[in-house]
């Protein structure tokens, strides 16, 4: 059998000439202090002016306002994903979408809703069998 020595050194306890001096880190190059996360880059980038032309005039504005300026731009040129992105971040940001819209449908709404409503009725109901007329004979 193999004898265990009592230096300690085994699992868990490295030789003592290999282990961290006391205030060293494990880590040297490590995260550096400041580093920023992905947020603080967006809102970095977010924040970045750029320079457009807007009716022959040069204009400086954050990227962010540029983006939304293209978005409204595309959504007024006919692109209807465009517009519906701008449509749903105007209603986030209005914050009161549920209040805008109507609690209940018109009367016009109501009547065009039961004219449908009897329109499919009608058709999902099997037509009753014709009965024979007398006179046909048939």
């Amino acid at each position: 059998m193999a004898k265990k020595s009592n230096n300690g050194v085994g699992y868990g306890n490295p030789p003592l000439h290999s282990r961290f001096k006391a205030g060293q880190s494990g880590n040297p190059r490590g995260r550096p202090r400041g580093a920023l996360n992905f947020t603080t880059d967006l809102k970095k980038i977010l924040l970045a002016p750029v320079a457009l032309n807007e009716a022959g005039r040069s204009r400086r504005v954050t990227t962010q306002e540029a983006a939304l300026l293209r978005l409204r731009e595309k959504a007024l040129k006919g692109d209807v994903r465009a517009l519906d992105k701008l449509l749903s971040y105007a209603v986030i940001m209005s914050g009161n979408a549920a209040e805008d819209a109507p609690k209940s449908p018109s009367i016009d709404d109501q009547a065009i809703i039961e004219a449908f409503r009897q329109q499919i009725l009608a058709a999902a109901t099997p037509a009753a069998p014709r009965q024979r007329d007398e006179e046909d004979g048939t």
